[in-house]
């Protein structure tokens, strides 16, 4: 929307008002680089829900062309570990997982747009989650 928006405005601009000059390009430029900051800074929306014997991971994009969401549901006992990476503007939650087949599994999500506290809330749960199981195993 952003992008046609900018190439109407362009084409409006150089065919009937003349305005910008050689400034109407930024008109087209402008919505390309934030469409492609957009993009690489990764899907915008994260959901999380613990509730229940399950964990359940949403990640998606508001733009549906740009990523397929990511939607994984998986019990609780099978969390290992978690890691939550973060460069610069960009930020990135590792999930292992236990697997049938090749005994370990690991998901990448995409927080960056979480905030300081959803992050920690974020942490705090996962961490109950694996203190909970390591218990159970110590037990068995």
């Amino acid at each position: 929307m952003i992008l046609s928006g900018g190439c109407i405005s362009f084409i409006i601009d150089r065919i009937r008002f003349n305005i910008l000059d050689e400034k109407s390009y930024f008109l087209i430029v402008i919505p390309v680089v934030l469409l492609i900051v957009m993009y690489l800074h990764g899907r915008q929306i994260f959901e999380y829900d613990s509730e229940g014997e399950a964990i359940h991971f949403r990640n998606r994009s508001i733009f549906p062309f740009f990523n397929k969401p990511q939607s994984d549901e998986f019990p609780k006992y099978k969390l290992v570990k978690f890691e939550m990476i973060s460069i610069l503007f960009f930020r990135r939650l590792y999930v292992t997982i236990l697997s049938k087949n090749s005994g370990t599994t690991t998901l990448k999500y995409e927080i960056s747009y979480l905030t300081r506290k959803e992050v920690n809330d974020l942490k705090t749960s996962l961490n109950k989650i694996i203190i909970a199981n390591k218990e159970k195993r110590h037990q068995e």
